[in-house]
């Protein structure tokens, strides 16, 4: 896993060049001592959250995606190895209270672009994949790349209890958290129990909140 270093600014935008990052190939030595923020049971709420504008927020997302996907591509899966070429659907990364209190980012690969049309989707075809890559930053500043999110509509019949949905989190050295039906299949046991929270005509999906919702895309 490796942890990025940034200045952080908790009042007013900062410019671009604060964000110019210091790749560390160490854990930080709070992680070592706190070995569940690595192998997690559930979501990880982080009490302080950095608080940073869009602009920051960019900025700081452009220096480090090329390393975090680098990471979760170390997971060796040929279907999500260049996710981050599918569209994103989210105009600057926000914070997600589904995932931790992590800024998160939306892409869906060709075949789910009727994602795009957010409530009026409908269900999305076999094939689908919604990926979320992740980060945190906390109020000293530091920054740290985290878990990848997966979602893909499999077949009918692979398992009713996630409305054959495969949920997958890899985290930032790509190694597996879990795979619905596969390695680790419990410990992402929370995420079908927190998608069945929606409402039904959303078919399980979380869509991205409206103030960061790029362009209603049309599907065809």
């Amino acid at each position: 896993m490796r942890v990025f270093k940034a200045p952080f600014c908790a009042g007013g935008p900062a410019s671009a060049a604060m964000f110019l990052l210091i790749a560390v190939g160490i854990l930080n030595p709070a992680l070592s001592q706190a070995p569940d923020l690595l192998q997690p049971k559930q979501h990880l709420t982080i009490d302080r959250p950095g608080l940073l504008s869009d602009a920051e927020s960019i900025a700081l997302y452009e220096n480090i995606r090329k390393q975090m996907h680098a990471g979760y591509a170390r997971a060796r899966l040929p279907d999500i190895a260049r996710f981050g070429e599918w569209r994103r659907y989210n105009s600057a990364p926000y914070v997600s209270a589904t995932h931790g209190q992590r800024y998160v980012n939306n892409y869906a690969n060709g075949i789910a672009r009727n994602y795009g049309r957010y409530e009026e989707s409908g269900p999305l075809p076999v094939g689908s994949i919604l990926a979320k890559d992740s980060f945190t930053v906390i109020r000293g500043g530091d920054v740290f790349a985290g878990a990848l999110f997966l979602m893909e509509k499999m077949p009918a019949g692979f398992n009713a209890a996630s409305h054959d949905w495969r949920y997958t989190m890899i985290m930032p050295d790509g190694s597996f958290f879990g795979t619905t039906k596969g390695e680790g299949s419990e410990r992402v046991g929370f995420c079908i129990t927190c998608h069945e929270a929606v409402p039904e005509e959303h078919h399980q999906m979380f869509f991205v909140p409206e103030a960061y919702r790029v362009k209603r895309l049309n599907p065809q």
